[in-house]
């Protein structure tokens, strides 16, 4: 019987979507003309950029209701989908735990629990420490990262309302869990010192965020007013980013200054002198990453080396013209970290988007290959001084990762904890295939299917990507996108170019002037997908958030033919004005700055809001937006939405839904996660039907 009602479903949906209207609320326009860099520009929706006024609530509170009306009706439940989403969403889930000082502290989010709580392990047992719930009792409110004091006595813990990401810190006893200091208002960065009671922080407020201000730290002794805490790293403007901390194992403070995913400042001082930082690190276009042990300095960097080599360096002669090359660069190979133990440095390396581990000695020389103890890809490693202990991650695309110990001598694998699984995977394949781009670029692509699969070209299928920002595809467990593979949806993940799959020149491949290399790689994967027999275009939906909300922003203006729906969430679409609201200072790096003309120019170019023309009919969309996203104003989305329903050529529905209570996406509630996941796996599954 349900076999034949998801057939039944299968058949009628179509059929639905190609009858019904959207019917959206009117939407005024009212044109604002730009000269920019000689060039007349017409803005029609300029006023839905404040969110706040009452017209512009009113309006986006009648385009919500309207595209929940149009989804009840035309991407009905999907049978055991929702309950299937319950279990997985709502389970026991156990963070990694962290080691420090002996001591153990994870968090986990009991089934049947808004969110999770922070707990360490004393003699044996375990002990709740902070649980964000007894703040706030909507379960609105969640935990936004640790930092723990140099003896481990006390913890800070961040707590975000609502997805904000302005997170206020709860200095709280690491035993006890009692609170032990005023909270900190929106402070998103504490770094401790090796005085338990002084801490480096880095504010983040409201004002700093609607201003654009740069952002600074300062050094704090707990207890006083941060508002008289002296500044001791800033930076002029707000597209930059910094850090300080102190070096557990050195006497040395290092300051990090950065510009974007791509370059950085290096600078060092003795602890606690007064000695002005020296540079050490400053080249243009490259990044290094440093730790220091005693008087030595190791350092992983991109200078000259794209795939990243490992260098090594004294304080008595710490700038990088002196750097000593241990690990050199390798063709193939992409560098990603390093752990130095008391015997060795452990490096992790990709080799065709697999992660894997080298043991070297302490000048480079290599040890031994330390292989994974099972198949898998090392995600992630660890190091623990005082206990001498390596703690590592190894994915799969069907099962949570599973988290190891190593005594970092005997590097013998102890297997640890494994998060519990919930979906069904034993029928799900996913190979590795590669994918030509326009100018010949070979692209990475995992395709996931479900066994048996017949490539007949008729299959339900969605293509999800990224490409920015240095982030890239990876071996990780499928999550929520297993249930569309377990309803014969194929599920195509491509590595585009400015991810990191194949190091820093493949990030350059996509960013700034580059960037219609993105659009490129994802339109020939999904040419690809067609073309050998996985599905139809009248079959395949879209899929992508942020920077990948981008990216299928621009694919429904570019190859509008490729796609019969699109799923864009928390998106950048206006791309000659992003810079000016909230953060957005930050991608300037990344994507260009509006304000120079020829990075305007590019910009234009692909720009989804710009390109939004007569004649256009693009897939049927849902536009999603976060309405306390600090990373991504939802103007983006709202007038995307607005200009694509006022454009005649546009028949097929454009909606626009808003997580009133969510930010970027991190924070959510159990059931707001349930709820927001049906809502686009029925979307996909309606559309791919």
């Amino acid at each position: 019987m349900k076999t034949l009602l998801l057939t039944v479903l299968a058949t009628l949906i179509p059929m639905a979507l190609s009858a019904q209207p959207l019917n959206p609320p009117a939407t005024p326009a009212r044109p604002v003309v730009d000269t920019v860099h000689g060039m007349k520009l017409t803005d029609p929706y300029r006023w839905l950029e404040d969110n706040k006024t009452d017209e512009v609530v009113k309006w986006t509170r009648a385009q919500h209701d309207t595209a929940l009306a149009w989804l009840d009706k035309n991407s009905p439940p999907v049978p055991g989908l929702k309950e299937e989403l319950t279990r997985y969403t709502d389970r026991t889930i156990t963070s990694p735990p962290s080691f420090y000082k002996g001591r153990e502290f994870f968090t986990r989010k009991v089934k049947g629990e808004a969110q999770a709580k922070l707990y360490t392990r004393l003699d044996g047992k375990e002990v709740l420490l902070f649980d964000p719930v007894k703040l706030d009792p909507t379960g609105k409110s969640s935990l936004s990262g640790n930092s723990y004091s140099r003896d481990a006595s006390i913890i800070s813990v961040g707590v975000q309302v609502a997805g904000d990401e302005l997170p206020t810190q709860y200095l709280i006893d690491s035993k006890t869990g009692a609170q032990l200091y005023a909270p900190l208002v929106q402070v998103q960065g504490v770094s401790w010192t090796a005085d338990n009671k002084i801490v480096y922080i880095e504010q983040r407020t409201q004002e700093q965020i609607t201003k654009q201000l740069p952002l600074f730290w300062q050094r704090l002794k707990l207890g006083e007013s941060v508002k008289d805490a002296p500044v001791v790293h800033k930076w002029a403007d707000a597209k930059n980013w910094g850090s300080v901390a102190d070096f557990e194992y050195s006497p040395y403070t290092v300051y990090d200054l950065g510009e974007g995913w791509q370059q950085n400042t290096i600078s060092i001082a003795r602890t606690g002198s007064k000695d002005t930082p020296r540079v050490i690190f400053a080249e243009k276009g490259a990044r290094a990453t440093i730790t220091m042990i005693g008087d030595t300095i190791y350092a992983r960097t991109t200078a000259k080396s794209p795939n990243g080599r490992l260098l090594k360096a004294s304080v008595a002669k710490p700038e990088f013209k002196d750097w000593i090359e241990i690990v050199p660069e390798e063709k193939g190979v992409v560098l990603e970290s390093f752990v130095v133990t008391k015997k060795n440095i452990i490096v992790l390396e990709k080799r065709e988007l697999l992660k894997r581990a080298r043991v070297l000695d302490l000048n480079g020389k290599f040890v031994r290959d330390l292989p994974a103890p099972e198949f898998g890809s090392i995600a992630g490693m660890s190091y623990d001084r005082d206990s001498n202990t390596l703690y590592a991650s190894l994915s799969t695309f069907i099962a949570p990762f599973k988290l190891y110990k190593l005594d970092a001598d005997k590097l013998e694998w102890q297997f640890l904890y494994q998060d519990e699984s919930v979906l069904e995977t034993k029928d799900i394949e996913t190979k590795q295939v590669y994918v030509t781009s326009r100018d010949g670029t070979k692209v990475p692509m995992f395709v996931s299917y479900k066994k048996g699969t017949k490539l007949d070209g008729n299959n339900p299928a969605m293509i999800y990507g990224y490409g920015g920002f240095n982030v890239g595809i990876k071996v990780s467990y499928l999550g929520a996108f297993a249930t569309l593979v377990n309803r014969g949806v194929v599920v195509a993940q491509p590595g585009l170019r400015g991810g990191d799959e194949y190091g820093e020149s493949w990030h350059e491949g996509g960013m700034r002037g580059n960037k219609q290399n993105v659009f490129d790689d994802f339109y020939a994967s999904a040419e690809w997908l067609i073309k050998e027999g996985y599905t139809t275009s009248k079959r395949l939906v879209a899929f992508g958030g942020s920077n990948g909300g981008l990216l299928v922003g621009a694919a429904a203006t570019q190859r509008p033919d490729l796609f019969n729906g699109i799923v864009c969430s928390v998106p950048l679409l206006d791309m000659v004005r992003y810079h000016k609201f909230r953060i957005a200072r930050y991608w300037i790096p990344e994507y260009g700055d509006p304000d120079k003309a020829e990075d305007f120019a590019w910009l234009l170019r692909y720009s989804p809001y710009r390109n939004v023309r007569s004649g256009l009919n693009m897939p049927t969309m849902l536009v999603i937006a976060g309405e306390n996203d600090t990373r991504v104003d939802p103007l983006h989305a709202k007038k995307f939405v607005a200009l694509a329903q006022a454009n005649p050529g546009q028949i097929n529905p454009v909606m626009l839904k808003m997580d009133y209570d969510s930010g970027h996406g991190t924070g959510k509630s159990t059931a707001q996660q349930v709820e927001d996941r049906e809502t686009w796996l029925r979307f996909i599954l309606a559309m791919t039907r």
